[in-house]
């Protein structure tokens, strides 16, 4: 229902297996989250390169946002786009943050509430609502949001709205092609500095969020501005298998370059493949729903997380026991986000949409 919707909104097709895609990376961060409790050790985690995800996001937006609007947006004007981006991103911002409150309230496995008077408890939770960073939560590893840590994505992905709307959608080619030489270069030394590419989430991090954005957005929006798309008869599950590739391979002595690649070829050339793929019949209810809890689950699952690491600290679970619960926890939550997104998503979104186009 939600691609017939979108589609309906953009008079255009809606890329379903890009959307499959998504969820299978959502899934993938779900699995990374939990397992870098357990195994902090990257390089022994076998999903240890879940966090390239964001990257994945992030460039699979600059695609979807320049095909949605890039002949368009003149016409509808700055103030509705924004409007529309609102509607489609924030309430499932809002109930992260709820869900990130009542967990650190009422974990039933430890945290510290206590530390925090009701002043700050409930300015974090406010700037928190509004997507403004504000990383003071030490026992939260100072995390920019920390009731809800994946929105420090969902920050990047509205300064690049932001920065699509006034300038990008007005450059041409070339000078996207410049921009996007840059951000590779940059995201290189951000990777080769820290090792790896996986920060932007803390304080500390801040700026690698940007430089992340800066590349894999622009590339999206080369991969439609040029018209990348490459036909294929890979289907959502061939694809799905690709995409993993990129989760789960091992660590090298030159981690930071081969995570480079990946983002800098390996994400846009995913993009470009799922958007010429045909979806066919017997893998498209489990595409559509992939792609359609994709975004509740990526915005609501962080806060069961903070509960699990309490748990797996106070308890210190065997193996087996783990399997168990991150298994569970993992379906749990999957579930979870599909009432969110059926019970509060949809409806509000399209409460929103109707009352935008009167």
């Amino acid at each position: 229902m939600q691609q017939k919707n979108a589609a309906v909104l953009t008079g255009k097709q809606h890329f379903e297996i890009l959307d499959g895609l998504r969820g299978i990376a959502a899934v993938s961060v779900l699995v990374f989250h939990f397992m870098e409790i357990v195994i902090s050790d990257y390089s022994k985690n076998f999903i240890g390169h879940g966090f390239l995800a964001v990257d994945f996001f992030f460039c699979l937006s600059g695609f979807v946002i320049a095909y949605a609007y890039d002949d368009r947006i003149q016409k509808i004007g700055l103030k509705d786009f924004f409007k529309a981006r609102l509607i489609r991103l924030h309430p499932l911002v809002i109930s992260g943050s709820v869900l990130g409150l009542l967990t650190f309230l009422f974990d039933p496995f430890g945290g510290h509430p206590e530390l925090y008077n009701a002043g700050r408890i409930i300015l974090i939770f406010v700037l928190s609502m509004l997507v403004i960073p504000f990383p003071v939560m030490r026992d939260r590893f100072y995390n920019l949001f920390s009731f809800n840590a994946p929105a420090w994505s969902l920050f990047w992905e509205y300064v690049a709205n932001i920065v699509y709307a006034f300038i990008l959608c007005r450059l041409n080619k070339k000078i996207i092609v410049v921009l996007c030489a840059l951000s590779a270069v940059a995201l290189g030394f951000v990777a080769h500095r820290a090792g790896n590419l996986m920060g932007g989430w803390s304080g500390g991090t801040f700026w690698d969020g940007g430089v992340r954005i800066a590349y894999s957005f622009s590339a999206g929006l080369l991969v439609y501005r040029f018209n990348w798309i490459i036909k294929t008869k890979l289907g959502f599950i061939p694809l799905s298998i690709l995409l993993l590739l990129a989760f789960v391979m091992p660590w090298f002595s030159w981690n930071w370059l081969a995570e480079t690649l990946v983002v800098v070829f390996y994400f846009p050339l995913m993009v470009s493949l799922g958007a010429g793929a045909v979806l066919s019949q017997r893998t498209r209810k489990a595409c559509l729903f992939s792609g359609n809890i994709s975004y509740p689950l990526y915005m609501t699952h962080y806060a069961a997380l903070w509960m699990f690491g309490n748990y797996y600290n106070s308890h210190k679970p065997g193996t087996t026991e783990l399997v168990i619960v991150i298994t569970a926890g993992s379906l749990l939550l999957i579930g979870i986000s599909y009432l969110v997104m059926l019970a509060y998503d949809i409806p509000v979104r399209k409460y929103l949409t109707a009352k935008l186009k009167r």
